[in-house]
């Protein structure tokens, strides 16, 4: 397990809900299956996304809440923290989420995750012609690649 004390685990779900990849680097307690946990942590997104539109200051334009919008457009959010955990997102303009959960004293990770999807998930994924896009994938490259990098993470 790299980096227990800091690293929870990560997410990488498609446009669509599909999780591509789950990585787990410390989680102690389990209370659900992964699909239920995937499928909860999806949706959570979703409703975080809807609300974060809707409540806009500076936007008339509201739409309906649920409404999926367009990655870039209107406001969105990045992380946020509760006194156990710190989750944070980085949404691509292909409707990759990338969503890493770590410990609550986390900094700011836009970075890290911009890092992340294209000098790892690209490189060791995309770029892989044995990866059939939207489909979950397993890769020790992009595995081994994510544990080395997130160990720089403080």
């Amino acid at each position: 397990m790299a980096a227990p004390g800091r690293m929870r685990c990560m997410y990488i779900f498609n446009r669509n809900g599909v999780c591509l990849h789950y990585h787990v680097w410390y989680r102690p307690l389990t209370t659900l299956s992964p699909q239920q946990d995937q499928k909860l942590m999806f949706g959570l997104l979703f409703s975080l996304r809807s609300f974060t539109v809707k409540m806009d200051p500076t936007s008339n334009n509201k739409g309906h809440l649920g409404v999926p919008q367009l990655p870039g457009q209107g406001c969105s959010f990045h992380a946020f923290t509760t006194n156990t955990y710190k989750l944070s997102l980085l949404e691509t303009p292909s409707g990759i989420k990338i969503v890493l959960v770590t410990d609550p004293g986390m900094g700011d990770l836009r970075e890290a995750l911009r890092y992340i999807y294209s000098n790892i998930y690209v490189e060791y994924v995309i770029k892989n012609p044995l990866y059939v896009p939207g489909e979950h994938f397993r890769c020790e490259l992009f595995n081994a690649a994510l544990d080395q990098y997130v160990k720089t993470l403080k």
